[in-house]
């Protein structure tokens, strides 16, 4: 069972936690990275880029804390492996998981090639990357005897259609990684490891540039706040949910869109 806090003294921080998070060298993993290890985190990227993931731990050394990236591909379950064991060589134990690697496809259904490469592409990046990683770090929470907290970086597409543009193999991923949330925060419970999933809606990151003028403007009037979020709101998101003040949260998803699924 996992103890309460009883005061506020370092309820949110996380020093000393050593943290592996996917696609943590860009975007929305990045604002994660930056959040933890300002709350005293160890953070282990795990991304392809090396040459992103290199300019991120030099944003990274402010911070004082121990960070480092490991070449890894979701999709493969032999690459996951092999990273998992190098992070948890170099950090001795894992006690944060950050499922936060992912692709999206606007293409329809039936525009999609023969091989539906797209539909295969996002389930094997978002969904199956996911399950990847959770199997071989919560193996290793469970047998540390320590506890532990997955963190899946969902989206608000998962309860929703957006308007606009086709994302079935995006949505379909985000749903699943939604329920797979709920389903690990039972099966983890045993060990003490504590299972949520954040959904995010639009944010300011490398893609969102690419939005047309006149759909950024029907996203920001349909959002109650009015805008897109930043990365480092969806970090301090995830702060709260790994720290010792998000004890009695598990199997939840937290939706952070400024409220843009009100209006739907």
């Amino acid at each position: 069972m996992i103890k309460p806090i009883e005061n506020m003294k370092d309820a949110f921080s996380l020093k000393g936690k050593n943290v592996i998070i996917t696609g943590g060298n860009r975007g929305l993993g990045f604002g994660i990275a930056s959040a933890m290890a300002q709350s005293g985190a160890n953070i282990a990227i795990f991304c392809r880029d090396a040459a992103k993931a290199a300019e991120a731990l030099n944003e990274l050394k402010p911070y004082g804390t121990t960070c480092f990236s490991v070449s890894c591909d979701v999709t493969s379950l032999p690459s996951v492996r092999k990273a998992v064991a190098e992070a948890f060589d170099k950090f001795g134990s894992i006690d944060i998981l950050v499922n936060n690697a992912g692709v999206s496809c606007t293409k329809s259904l039936l525009d999609m090639d023969e091989d539906l490469s797209d539909w295969y592409k996002v389930i094997n990046t978002d969904l199956n990357g996911c399950v990847h990683m959770t199997y071989e770090v919560a193996k290793r929470m469970r047998d540390g005897g320590k506890g532990g907290s997955i963190i899946n970086i969902t989206s608000n597409a998962g309860f929703m259609v957006n308007h606009g543009q086709p994302m079935s193999p995006y949505s379909s991923a985000k749903a699943a990684m939604n329920h797979f949330t709920h389903c690990m925060a039972c099966e983890l419970a045993p060990y003490d490891i504590r299972v949520n999933g954040i959904a995010p809606g639009f944010t300011n990151s490398e893609l969102s540039v690419h939005i047309p003028p006149d759909n950024l403007k029907r996203i920001n009037q349909q959002a109650v706040a009015g805008r897109f979020g930043e990365p480092i709101e969806i970090g301090a998101l995830a702060v709260y949910l790994a720290s010792p003040a998000a004890a009695q949260v598990t199997g939840t998803v937290q939706v952070i869109d400024g409220g843009y699924m009100l209006r739907c």
